[in-house]
């Protein structure tokens, strides 16, 4: 069954087709939440504060975008409600996780303070930034798939990334940061 016809069974109150919408879709939740804090803990707790709100807001979608890009929408807002809690570290804050099968080495060790050097930088930026970026970088879409979600323009998209890229660029090159990439941004 499409997702627009469990839809329609959902508006009416369909708690079946609710189920069935959700087990369809909860992947992309959670996708959505992980690309936008990097944290699995909370991106459950984003994807569950997703699905309920789902359940209240699906009365809302009026088929004038696709589902998905919609949900996305209702997913980020979840996650900048979750992320305004006193009690929540920022996203992208990159905990480091040990693997309890794998010894980490030194190198590995490196690369997790690397990774979350590179994610405490681009927290740091504008939302409107941060988000499109996630969605390019983090989500591969394309610059016209981006701007369909964010609904702005291709151009605008493009921009962005530029703009991330330029103030990314800055923020490393005027700290130690820069020795590790290479001076690329």
């Amino acid at each position: 069954m499409s997702d627009d016809r469990l839809i329609r069974r959902c508006q009416q109150g369909d708690r079946r087709a609710f189920d069935d919408l959700l087990n369809a879709n909860y992947d992309l939740i959670y996708r959505i939440a992980y690309k936008w804090c990097h944290d699995p803990h909370n991106a459950q707790d984003i994807a569950q504060q997703a699905c309920i709100k789902l359940a209240h807001s699906i009365r809302q979608f009026k088929f004038e975008s696709k589902f998905s890009s919609w949900l996305y929408r209702l997913v980020i807002n979840c996650a900048k409600d979750f992320y305004k809690s006193p009690n929540q570290v920022t996203p992208f804050h990159a905990k480091s996780q040990k693997d309890e099968h794998q010894p980490s080495t030194a190198a590995n060790a490196e690369q997790r303070q690397y990774t979350q050097q590179i994610l405490e930088h681009i927290n740091q930026l504008p939302a409107d930034l941060r988000d499109t970026l996630v969605l390019v970088f983090g989500s591969g879409l394309n610059h016209r798939e981006a701007a369909q979600e964010l609904k702005i323009k291709e151009s605008t998209v493009s921009w962005r990334i530029h703009e991330a890229r330029k103030l990314l660029k800055q923020t490393f090159e005027s700290t130690s940061f820069s020795e590790h990439s290479g001076g690329a941004a």
